[in-house]
């Protein structure tokens, strides 16, 4: 089974710069997108022939949004955490017979950190949340989680200490869900590996000299571990600032 993540930063925009080559190229099972920024109805989703779109559009237009295109039925669709279609359209969950998936784009606090105090709260309810699913079945959760776990994630770990997406605060509720029972699936496999992130800046050369940090994800429930087979950033595909990841699973 293969599952890919991208946070697109406009699906649109990405569709005018190859989002479909890869699309069919990668051949997904579930194909989880975030920062999706449109409406319903301002994308042809003819495009996504053999699939089944599942949309989570934010009440702000050209704001957030998340989607699914998935190959398998699920047997139920959730939008949002407590409640249903929560206004910034950031989590979509998904339920199928072996596993639920759950596709997020966290909050981000904000350059200011204006946003952190929220950020925080809604990481307890994010765990929370993940926790009682996970007491049903074995969970795998996508997105972009907007944080860089530990130094080794980001390039100049020093000069971002406290700044939003590596402050002490961010980092200790990415460690308080990891410990709840949850697997970051590539550190798992490449605990040492370097120089390996999924986002850049869009200043110049800073792609290029690989100047980036690793803030999306594939986390698995610790017991999903035995049907690991690999988790990869492919960080030659651009149309974002972001790059897709890819998980492979054995059959759930």
């Amino acid at each position: 089974m293969k599952l890919v993540s991208w946070n697109v930063n406009g699906l649109r925009a990405c569709v005018n710069k190859g989002f479909m080559d890869y699309f069919k190229t990668v051949d997904a099972d579930l194909f989880c997108i975030q920062e999706t920024k449109l409406q319903e109805g301002q994308i042809d989703l003819e495009q996504f022939d053999g699939y089944t779109a599942y949309w989570n559009y934010a009440e702000k237009k050209g704001y957030s949004g998340t989607a699914v295109f998935s190959k398998h039925q699920p047997l139920s669709v959730r939008y949002g955490l407590e409640e249903d279609r929560e206004p910034e359209g950031r989590v979509i969950t998904m339920e199928f017979e072996g596993f639920y998936l759950v596709n997020v784009y966290t909050p981000n606090a904000r350059r200011d950190l204006s946003r952190l105090d929220y950020r925080l709260e809604w990481e307890d309810r994010f765990k929370s949340y993940l926790q009682n699913l996970d007491a049903v079945k074995p969970v795998i959760v996508c997105g972009d989680l907007n944080v860089a776990h530990e130094e080794i994630d980001l390039k100049n770990a020093k000069s971002n200490r406290n700044n939003s997406g590596f402050t002490p605060e961010e980092r200790g509720k990415m460690t308080e869900l990891l410990e709840s029972g949850f697997i970051d699936s590539f550190r798992r496999l490449y605990p040492e590996k370097t120089d390996a992130y999924t986002w850049w800046s869009f200043m110049p050369k800073v792609r290029e000299r690989n100047i980036g940090w690793r803030i999306d994800y594939f986390l698995i429930s610790s017991r999903l571990s035995a049907s690991l087979v690999d988790s990869e950033i492919a960080c030659e595909v651009t149309g974002s600032d972001h790059c897709p990841v890819v998980l492979r699973m054995k059959e759930l």
